[in-house]
């Protein structure tokens, strides 16, 4: 028998796939929580209008890594860590597969995407607890440098995690984008996530609107913020030093 009838008989034999639910509503509030919080922190990072603004996308992030992590030990089959943390030789193995043009068909995450997911979650931390540190004045002036450097790691490993999503979406020819959007991808039916979670979903939501309105109300003119916060006058003392130097 030849190598395309093979294939022909695997695929009558293989499972039918249909658009089922993977993503449950908890993981694709807090994917998509994090880039805003993230891409919201990164702008406004030089800017001291903006500081509460950045301030508080930082203590969102936390709040939602924190979150992420306890879903990620509790939550739906594919949200737990468990379903897709694999280690680098199973990375390996897909890449190497991948680039044989055979990429093995993962329903959750695949062990390369799994590692850029774990690297920011880790960085996330590093990021959110050096900008904490900072925020608080209990460091000199190696702590700014280290949070912005950490940073700027994450902001290329998020890209790295981007140009992942689209070449998959390319070698799978399926949407992975709009699978984090509607939480659907082609699988078997016996691995579709049985529950959206809508309503943790809906508390994540609320929480961060009432953290950010909290924060709001707390600022004399909203979020435009020209208040020096803790910390704030010696680290731009600093960066004016610094640009004086230049």
């Amino acid at each position: 028998m030849s190598t395309t009838s093979e294939s022909r008989v695997e695929a009558d034999a293989a499972p039918a796939r249909a658009k089922v639910l993977v993503w449950d509503a908890p993981v694709r509030i807090f994917h998509w929580l994090m880039v805003i919080s993230f891409a919201g922190a990164w702008l406004t990072a030089e800017s001291d209008r903006w500081h509460l603004v950045h301030v508080t996308l930082g203590f969102t992030m936390a709040g939602l890594l924190a979150f992420r992590i306890v879903w990620g030990l509790v939550g739906p089959r594919h949200a737990r860590f468990s379903s897709f943390v694999r280690g680098p030789s199973a990375a390996a193995r897909y890449l190497a597969n991948a680039l044989r043009g055979r990429p093995d068909h993962h329903t959750g995450h695949n062990p390369a995407g799994a590692i850029a997911i774990v690297a920011l979650l880790l960085l996330a931390f590093a990021v959110t607890a050096t900008g904490w540190a900072n925020y608080a004045d209990l460091g000199g002036r190696w702590l700014g440098k280290t949070h912005e450097a950490i940073a700027s790691v994450m902001l290329a490993v998020v890209g790295i995690h981007v140009a992942g999503v689209l070449v998959g979406s390319w070698l799978h020819r399926e949407n992975l984008v709009r699978a984090m959007i509607t939480g659907r991808k082609a699988a078997p039916p016996h691995e579709a996530t049985r529950r959206a979670w809508r309503s943790v979903a809906a508390v994540m939501v609320l929480a961060v609107l009432g953290f950010w309105t909290f924060q709001w109300q707390q600022a004399p003119g909203g979020f435009e913020l020209t208040q020096a916060a803790p910390g704030t006058q010696h680290r731009h003392a600093e960066r004016d030093h610094d640009r004086d130097d230049d």
